[in-house]
């Protein structure tokens, strides 16, 4: 009896060896995507009120979570019985995340604000709207660099038995939420940091320019997370589009692949814009003549 139970240890022991292992190598290699994940979603965290933040940002993490509850068990259901499922959703996704990228270039050059950074305020109806639209959006690239996530990391254990499989799967992906959006809500309360230094310190001495320095840094912080999340859409939707598509792959066999990865996100991106636009002005064309014709 107790020789049955030591062995059935031994047997726990050795598994979480493996899946150890296992997971060191797809953190590993799902490392650049989550580099990319926490740029997003640093950049679609920001711009809120700081009494909002955090409920946004926990908002997103419970839609990452339920996402990833989601993704995790269809990636390998569909990888075990149809994996060409699979690269169809990422190819798909991809479109979505190039024409995200694209489209912040495209408002940023033809139709730049003329303000600061959009803050939005919770005392009217439509606010809370833009609000509720900026989690949605959150959450829908969330899915699809969770998507992109899970496939990798399972694509670097397929070669191991399938307990191995789901345990490292999950832990990748909980490792995820947890650590992106963990550093988030790190970066997001800067300047909150920086002000209790300030009233600290009774905005005399070194601790009171740290935080002063702190405070100042936050608007470079969300300017710089939205240029580099803006460039991390169009390199993960590149990469998906290189790496799926063989011509693509063997074009331009002298320049760096992350130039190829920038671009055909870029080219992809805005012939998503531009279709989007098109079929928009299409639907609005019916609409007035609709409204005419009831006039």
């Amino acid at each position: 009896m107790a020789s049955g139970i030591f062995s059935i240890l031994d047997d726990v022991a050795a598994l979480m060896d493996d899946v150890a292992i296992a997971t060191k190598i797809a953190t590993r290699k799902t490392a650049g995507i989550l580099g990319d994940d926490l740029a997003v979603n640093a950049e679609k965290a920001t711009g809120f009120l700081a009494n909002r933040e955090i409920p946004v940002l926990w908002a997103i993490t419970k839609g990452s979570f339920i996402n990833k509850l989601i993704i995790v068990p269809v990636a390998l259901l569909l990888t075990a019985f149809v994996p060409i499922v699979m690269k169809v959703i990422l190819v798909l996704g991809a479109v979505y995340l190039a024409y995200e990228g694209a489209e912040k270039i495209v408002e940023f050059v033809f139709h730049r604000p003329k303000g600061g950074h959009p803050i939005v305020e919770l005392t009217k109806e439509d606010n809370r709207e833009i609000e509720k639209t900026k989690i949605k959006s959150a959450i829908t690239t969330d899915f699809i660099l969770s998507v992109e996530i899970v496939v990798i990391a399972l694509s670097s254990v397929l070669d191991t038995s399938l307990p191995i499989q789901i345990i490292t799967v999950c832990v990748v992906a909980l490792l995820a939420t947890v650590g992106v959006y963990g550093l988030v809500g790190i970066l997001i309360r800067i300047d909150d940091f920086g002000y209790r230094l300030i009233k600290g310190s009774r905005e005399q001495g070194l601790w009171s320019k740290v935080g002063q320095a702190l405070v100042k840094s936050l608007p470079i912080i969300i300017n710089f997370f939205s240029f580099v999340g803006t460039i991390a859409l169009l390199l993960v939707s590149g990469g998906i589009f290189v790496h799926s598509f063989a011509y693509l792959h063997h074009i331009l066999p002298s320049w760096p692949l992350i130039l190829k990865e920038l671009l055909s996100g870029l080219v992809f991106g805005i012939l998503a814009v531009l279709l989007v636009k098109a079929v928009k002005m299409i639907f609005f064309r019916k609409r007035q003549r609709h409204e005419k014709l009831i006039l």
